[in-house]
Formats: C-alpha cells, sequence, structure tokens
C-alpha cells in the first residue's frame, strides 16, 4: 500500500479539498499539521523547495499541491501511482 502523506496548515481551504479529495476516493493518508510547526514548515520547504500548502507526497516522491492532485485524478497518473507501489 502507498504511503500518502499531506503536509497542511490551518486554515487552508487547499488543504481542506484535497483531504476531501483523497477521502473521496477512499485512499488512506497521514496529515502532518505544520500550522503551529515553523521548523517543520522549512524543513518541508528544504526537502521539497516548495513553500505552499497543501503538498502531497506519496512514497516520498512529491505529487504537489491541490493542483497537481486533481490534475493526477483526471489523467489517471493517481491510480497509476497507488498501483505502482510496493505493497
Amino acid at each position: 500500500m502507498s504511503e500518502i502523506v499531506v503536509y497542511s496548515t490551518d486554515p487552508c481551504s487547499f488543504c481542506a479539498r484535497v483531504k476531501g479529495l483523497l477521502q473521496a476516493r477512499g485512499v488512506r493518508f497521514t496529515e502532518v499539521d505544520l500550522s503551529k510547526d515553523p521548523q517543520g514548515r522549512v524543513a518541508l520547504t528544504g526537502k521539497t523547495g516548495m513553500m505552499t500548502f497543501p503538498q502531497v507526497v506519496i512514497d516520498g516522491e512529491l505529487l504537489g499541491g491541490f493542483t497537481e492532485l486533481q490534475a493526477a485524478v483526471e489523467s489517471g497518473r493517481l491510480d497509476r501511482l497507488l498501483a505502482s507501489s510496493p505493497s
């Protein structure tokens, strides 16, 4: 099963949309809320190069934010990523 991590902040409408999209598809994920963790934000930015939220990481690889996740769903890429992940 794929390891999906959603890095989020609060309030964040796009974070809520990402979580809702994944939940609607029955995809399990771990949420890491960095609202009150400035050091965590800095570390994540260093790791992914992105300063915006949400950030969706699948099996250690950055997919992107809401727009990228939505595009991956529409193109079938998300299903392929989940299917190709080690169990």
